[in-house]
């Protein structure tokens, strides 16, 4: 009988539905291999080499799986196609004394019959890439999190922690709030010209300049000077284009909008 290891507890009976007699299906239950909880567990004087541990509530876990595949014809893993599952799938081939690079990994991403019967036509081994990735993360977050965490709560509040997210997080506000303080406002004016013809009334606005090239009044001096070269004008209807455009009600006032054009007037 060939052994089918996945991740969900959940899955396990529909699985074993679809494949038969020929076969059975056990669960880890997600992670059972780990960094220690109350301890750095990362080796930073020997190339960030973590240190693993069973973790206490899946020994039994552990130990059936360990006894299954010792009777069984074949292991078959088949957690998660996700890094997470990757790292898990690694640490099953350790636990069961199975060289990586031999594993009869198979992956599906739908719980169908179909699906499960392709996939147990294309085993592959272990993606170390994948298992490499997923533990870089977990050894930054120790490295983060145990190194930043006493300071937080020694300089800010107790209990307060950080990680690989928070930090991230924390040093895109801060790049933010540089940009704001940095920011340089540049004034510009808005040139509009009201106008009738044929007792139609509508705006026009100034974009181009005599010298044909884009206008951008940015005082009231240079506003004045338009004003006056334009005083008297005739204007011209070059072209006319007709389209269909939709206005919205502004949005109702929020605490934030309120407060900035309370602020701007």
């Amino acid at each position: 009988m060939k052994l089918v290891i996945i991740e969900g507890i959940g899955k396990k009976d529909t699985i074993k539905k679809y494949l038969g007699s020929g076969y059975q299906v056990m669960a880890t239950g997600g992670h059972f291999r780990d960094l220690k909880k109350r301890d750095l567990s990362v080796d930073v004087e020997n190339g960030y080499t973590p240190q693993y541990v069973i973790s206490t509530d899946k020994k039994d876990v552990v130990k059936a799986l360990k006894e299954a595949a010792a009777k069984a014809e074949a292991v078959l893993i088949a957690t998660d196609p996700d890094r997470e599952g990757e790292a898990i799938a690694y640490h099953l081939t350790y636990i069961l004394g199975i060289d990586p690079a031999k594993a009869q990994r198979i992956e599906f991403n739908e719980i169908t019959k179909r699906a499960i019967n392709e996939a147990l036509t294309k085993p592959r081994p272990i993606d170390m890439n994948l298992v490499y990735a997923q533990q870089t993360r977990r050894i930054l977050d120790r490295l983060v999190g145990y190194k930043l965490s006493p300071v937080l709560s020694k300089k800010i509040k107790s209990g307060l922690s950080a990680g690989r997210v928070q930090s991230v997080t924390l040093k895109l506000v801060v790049e933010r709030e540089r940009e704001i303080q940095n920011f340089k406002p540049e004034e510009y004016w808005d040139f509009l010209a009201h106008l009738e013809k044929d007792k139609l009334k509508f705006r026009a606005a100034l974009y181009y300049g005599p010298d044909g090239k884009r206008l951008k009044p940015n005082s009231e001096a240079q506003v004045q000077q338009i004003v006056t070269a334009l005083n008297g004008a005739q204007y011209i209807a070059k072209d006319v284009k007709k389209s269909i455009t939709k206005r919205h009600a502004p949005a109702p006032f929020t605490t934030s909008s309120m407060q900035q054009d309370a602020g701007a007037n």
